[in-house]
């Protein structure tokens, strides 16, 4: 299945436009060396938490927006060998360097994904998820989120993705599994939701919320639910 790198990155919001032309003319780039798709995700509808939250993941300040995006690949092998290729060409040097955000709170890592549903097109709005899941859960975790993304999907989304992480690295200032508070063995999860637009999910997610299958009691969730992070992210770029 589709092996994700996911990041999550600060970015000024003055450097939006900055941000969107700096990832643009990495598109082509990437595709040479791999990468399937690519998306980025600029910040709109991102709450503050009570334990964690997507800000605090990145050390976000006032002045900047949290940026969910991610690379696909067609499985592991491929995101190996094109990271192994990206690490000796000198135009990723010069992209680092010409980065308008600071990337050394950039949270970054290699996700496998367990659950792939609808379609990747079209997509305007995505909301974004990072959780903490034991490995004794796992299966019980995925088996929930594939009965959870029909939900969305008939509620008018248009794509649901769970990944497990992978290759997940430890950061000197942040790193996910310090965003997801992880303990002991836990596992960081990326997942997200894509919807055509915000007005089809401002819509859905009411309705989402209300379904049966999204009942399952707190005690009985396979991971902890008050450690979850997530947001509301306008997709500002899908090539």
């Amino acid at each position: 299945m589709t092996y994700i790198e996911g990041f999550v990155v600060a970015v000024p919001t003055a450097n939006r436009q900055a941000y969107l032309e700096h990832a643009t003319s990495a598109v082509e780039f990437l595709k040479e060396f791999g990468v399937a798709r690519m998306v980025e995700n600029w910040g709109d509808d991102v709450p503050v938490g009570t334990l964690n939250d997507f800000a605090g993941a990145v050390q976000a300040t006032a002045d900047e927006t949290v940026v969910f995006s991610w690379f696909e690949y067609p499985d592991k092998a491929a995101r190996d060998a094109a990271s192994a290729r990206m690490m000796t060409d000198p135009r990723m040097e010069a992209m680092g360097a010409s980065m308008p955000f600071d990337g050394s709170r950039m949270i970054y890592a290699g996700f496998q994904a367990e659950v792939e549903e609808g379609l990747a097109a079209g997509t305007g709005y995505v909301d974004g998820i990072i959780l903490p899941v034991s490995p004794a859960n796992k299966d019980a975790y995925f088996a929930l989120a594939r009965t959870v993304s029909a939900a969305f999907l008939e509620n008018g989304a248009i794509r649901v993705v769970e990944a497990w992480g992978d290759d997940v690295p430890a950061g000197k200032k942040t790193d996910y599994a310090r965003a997801a508070h992880a303990i002991g063995d836990e596992v960081v999860v990326y997942s997200w939701v894509e919807w055509p637009d915000k007005a089809t999910r401002d819509a859905g997610m009411p309705k989402v919320m209300s379904d049966a299958r999204m009942q399952t009691p707190l005690a009985d969730l396979p991971f902890d639910g008050k450690r979850m992070i997530y947001g509301g992210f306008t997709t500002i770029l899908d090539a």
